[in-house]
């Protein structure tokens, strides 16, 4: 049948088509207008592939499965899987971080580059206990793994002891032979995020995002001030109340309340009665205050497990299922495509082969050159391939029977 062609028979009768092997020959047409196009070759096609079915009918074209098979030929159009983007809804379901010992887990991230500089430096790096949520925090001119060394060297590791696990991204500041040397010559594991998933290093971002927001707050208009800055917007982290541990993360590290300057300054009455304990007095209450560190400690885990319970509950049921087999296949969202120097292109590549499903949402993917990578499921969603030609014999449309 040539374009422009009826497709009903001389008598007006449509035509029905009984053979399962013409459904592909009916499937790749399009019937817009009085006309027919092609699905593959026509980009027009694209305008109407939501309702093949509707127009198939119209042409007069029917038989068992057709909403099935139109569906099917759908979900398996190549250039149709590579459309659109992805958003918080493609997210893997969330696997929590809880902690029980203080100072276990240490989260790190660089913040910068920040303008204008301050006293020649450009960087903080911050180092976030995932328990307490107590952070330590340098500036520095560099974001590089010397600066890496020096928190470690002479703060985390003299202050709060060997941890047994560092979570960092894949930054070269954290992925090298000199820190991967000084962590295992003390024993500590080293935690790698999946790339382009910051969610991994959760912790680490919140903390980064309200530190940033302090100083913010404190600096003058100048903005040159933020490293003189930095230990103030520290102390202010450090005594404001967290509502994952339910308390400050001062009082969960030294089991007290911190005495603020503008206290002391003002003689407030409790700061006063405090103050004026006896030798003895103080003794006795400071042994009470640290009998009852064990038991603050235990609250907050418990705090911190039921709201990461209550946050995962509330993230999964917002988020669309995604299953990933091992031999099958996905595409990989290019979150670094750019806008340039085509709008149109599609940011999906791929299709890349499954070979493992890990836990905790990561995927290892085989490329066409048989080399692995790890990513995230964030960014991947099942490749359904392209529709398989059926078996049979094609009837000619000029040889169809009329039903």
């Amino acid at each position: 049948m040539s374009l422009g062609d009826s497709p009903h028979g001389s008598d007006g009768n449509r035509w029905k088509i009984s053979t399962k092997s013409s459904n592909n020959l009916a499937l790749e047409m399009e019937f817009i207008g009085v006309g027919w196009i092609s699905l593959g070759n026509d980009p027009m096609a694209s305008k109407v592939v939501s309702v093949p079915s509707y127009h198939l009918l119209q042409a007069g074209f029917w038989w068992p499965s057709l909403f099935k098979d139109t569906h099917d030929f759908i979900a398996r159009c190549d250039r149709c899987q590579r459309e659109g983007s992805i958003s918080k809804r493609n997210e893997m379901p969330q696997n929590p971080i809880l902690e029980v010992e203080v100072f276990d887990v240490w989260g790190i991230d660089f913040m910068g580059p920040f303008e204008p500089p301050s006293h020649g430096n450009r960087y903080i790096l911050v180092a976030v206990d995932y328990v307490s949520k107590w952070v330590e925090a340098i500036a520095s001119p560099t974001n590089d793994a010397k600066v890496v060394l020096k928190l470690f060297k002479s703060i985390i590791f003299p202050r709060y002891g060997v941890p047994r696990v560092v979570i960092s991204d894949r930054g070269s500041h954290f992925i090298n032979k000199v820190f991967e040397n000084l962590l295992k010559k003390y024993g500590v594991k080293h935690k790698v995020a999946t790339p382009y998933h910051p969610q991994t290093s959760g912790q680490v971002e919140v903390s980064n995002k309200q530190i940033k927001g302090i100083l913010m707050t404190i600096v003058g208009v100048t903005k040159k001030e933020w490293a003189v800055k930095l230990d103030d917007a520290l102390w202010a982290y450090r005594t404001a109340y967290k509502t994952p541990i339910g308390r400050t993360p001062f009082s969960l590290l030294y089991g007290k309340s911190c005495h603020l300057p503008v206290e002391i300054e003002y003689k407030a009455l409790w700061a006063i009665k405090l103050l004026n304990f006896d030798i003895r007095s103080a003794q006795e209450k400071r042994g009470f205050d640290l009998h009852e560190l064990e038991e603050i400690s235990l609250d907050a885990y418990e705090s911190s497990k039921i709201y990461k319970e209550r946050t995962k509950a509330f993230h999964d049921k917002k988020i669309l299922p995604k299953v990933f087999k091992v031999g099958e296949y996905a595409l990989l969202f290019n979150s670094r495509a750019k806008l340039f120097p085509g709008k149109l292109k599609s940011k999906w590549s791929g299709p890349f082969e499954i070979k493992e499903v890990l836990p905790y949402g990561a995927v290892t993917l085989l490329n066409q050159n048989g080399e692995e990578f790890t990513v995230n499921g964030h960014k991947l969603k099942p490749y359904l391939g392209q529709r398989i030609q059926g078996e049979g014999v094609s009837t000619p449309l000029a040889d169809a029977p009329l039903a």
